[in-house]
């Protein structure tokens, strides 16, 4: 079904959660898996509207890689308030290589169906991925 060059197949509940993200607002962060038994990636966690940016960042495993977005809110300088998708391609040092390798090989085809992401954020560590530096990519 998916061998490495083209990436993991989606599952359609994947795009189905995002849009809700994006245009109901459903979900602060949805973090998504691969699930090797069916060569495809999977919805693992979905966060709640009032979820903050801690629990997310908590709901990511320590030694596994994922793929996640988080509707991030801010005000900007002028005193706007907007709003922006993170993806975050997350693969700690400590995960398996073969599981590092799989979610680099399929990353940009799993981002590129889900339609309307602004940032892209990688991290091997949490302190890639602070609140400090995605406010700073936000703006």
């Amino acid at each position: 079904m998916a061998n490495s060059s083209s990436g993991m197949a989606m599952n359609d509940e994947c795009k189905l959660k995002f849009l809700e993200l994006k245009a109901k607002r459903n979900h602060r962060y949805i973090v998504f898996k691969i699930d090797e038994k069916t060569q495809q990636v999977i919805v693992e966690k979905l966060g709640s509207p009032g979820a903050t940016y801690d629990d997310f960042t908590n709901s990511l495993p320590a030694n596994e890689c994922r793929y996640a977005v988080f509707d991030y809110n801010f005000t900007t300088n002028e005193n706007c308030q907007k709003s922006k998708i993170f993806f975050f391609a997350w693969s700690p040092d400590t995960s398996r290589v073969r599981s590092k390798m799989l979610y680099a090989s399929s990353k940009d085809k799993f981002k590129r169906q889900l339609d309307g992401i602004q940032v892209e954020l990688q991290a091997t560590d949490p302190s890639e991925m602070s609140l400090d530096i995605v406010k700073g990519r936000a703006l």
